[in-house]
């Protein structure tokens, strides 16, 4: 007979089994129902290697821009502004004798001159070395991994790879099966495009073998990076007593919430020059709702006493994240360009400005993401 520990783990891996089988379903019907809905085929997106059918109409259109700043502003500030506020009446720290931090480690620098090998390899054309400057990608991010990481070690802080090594690994696989996710769902929108990948379009075991390792970096480089900002307190200080969201009926909401995800996946078939921003933020709406729906905890629970400090951490996190995929990105033989509609002006690197917005809800649906898919804890690693 299986132990009750053994049952109870046994239980909770079935349990977000069946949550992923149901996510992942929804996010691949839902936008096929937009696309029947407007006399589409949708056999046209049933393909491996996912590709979009036409690059999205890059495009200003200067009252559909101030529109779009001023919702992400109204969202953003009143955080921002509570944090500065928080800080500026947080009393300075007396001086006290404290304990000596840890060094910072061996393969911490092993990983930081990784970092600026396969920066450089990346980035300078050597010649001879085309085929590891396009594969480049993947190494880079694993060394930012471990340079993060080490960093989090020498402020004392909590390391994932250290104290919990199995969930860490699992990370890899389950991000790249996150990302083949959003290469679906843009070939409804066609926001990305790739190029100087070397494969062909229609060569779909090399482009997988190309695609699954540097995919794989996503989830570990944001939610590592996370867990050193929640090393910081300033960054998310004032936000652990903030608005409290409190539904009066909670599996209402939760139902509410999943509808509003689906439609929003069916939204961005029917009409992607509008709706294509739904991408990144209908996938956490769906992953918290089901599992708002069966009284699991999740990245959100905390808000209902005010206490958002760790969808925060995400999305700073998300943000720092992405800079550097744009920076690296920007002088990369194999790399990425951007077509937004309405908003394809004030490039930093290749991503438009506005275009970063899009990392604010990525970083939330990391974080719940790998909740899902490995059991990793949605709340920062603090010390």
């Amino acid at each position: 007979m299986l132990s009750t520990e053994t049952e109870s783990r046994y239980g909770g891996w079935r349990r977000h089994g069946l949550q992923t089988l149901a996510i992942v379903a929804l996010m691949v019907v839902a936008p096929l129902v937009g696309v029947l809905i407007v006399n589409g085929d949708p056999g046209d997106y049933l393909r491996f290697p996912p590709r979009p059918i036409e690059p999205a109409p890059g495009s200003f259109v200067p009252l559909a821009f101030a529109l779009y700043a001023i919702l992400i502003l109204a969202t953003l500030l009143p955080f921002v502004i509570r944090v500065l506020r928080a800080n500026a009446h947080h009393p300075s720290a007396a001086p006290a004798s404290v304990s000596p931090r840890p060094a910072f480690p061996r393969w911490g620098w092993l990983s930081l001159i990784a970092l600026g090998v396969f920066w450089v390899i990346a980035w300078v054309p050597i010649p001879g070395l085309e085929t590891v400057r396009r594969l480049s990608f993947t190494p880079l991010w694993v060394a930012y991994v471990g340079v993060i990481s080490a960093w989090i070690q020498r402020r004392g802080g909590r390391v994932l790879v250290i104290e919990q090594p199995r969930r860490f690994l699992a990370l890899f696989p389950a991000s790249a099966l996150f990302w083949y996710l959003f290469e679906y769902l843009n070939q409804f929108t066609g926001n990305w495009i790739y190029t100087g990948t070397g494969v062909a379009e229609n060569d779909a075991l090399n482009w997988f073998l190309r695609s699954a390792l540097p995919f794989s970096t996503v989830l570990p480089a944001v939610l590592v990076t996370r867990d050193l900002f929640a090393t910081w307190p300033g960054l998310s200080r004032g936000l652990d007593q903030f608005l409290q969201l409190r539904p009066s009926r909670p599996e209402r909401t939760a139902k509410a919430v999943l509808i509003a995800g689906a439609l929003g996946l069916v939204a961005i078939a029917i009409r992607p020059d509008a709706f294509y921003a739904l991408v990144w933020v209908a996938p956490p709406l769906l992953i918290v709702a089901i599992q708002g729906a069966v009284g699991e905890r999740h990245l959100f629970s905390g808000v209902a006493g005010g206490n958002w400090r760790d969808p925060w951490l995400a999305v700073l996190a998300a943000l720092f994240c992405g800079f550097c995929w744009e920076l690296w990105n920007i002088f990369s033989l194999a790399r990425w360009t951007y077509h937004i509609p309405n908003a394809q002006i004030l490039h930093v690197f290749e991503m438009p400005l506005l275009g970063y917005a899009g990392y604010l809800p990525f970083g939330l649906t990391c974080v719940v993401a790998a909740q899902l898919l490995t059991g990793t804890d949605p709340r920062a690693r603090t010390a």
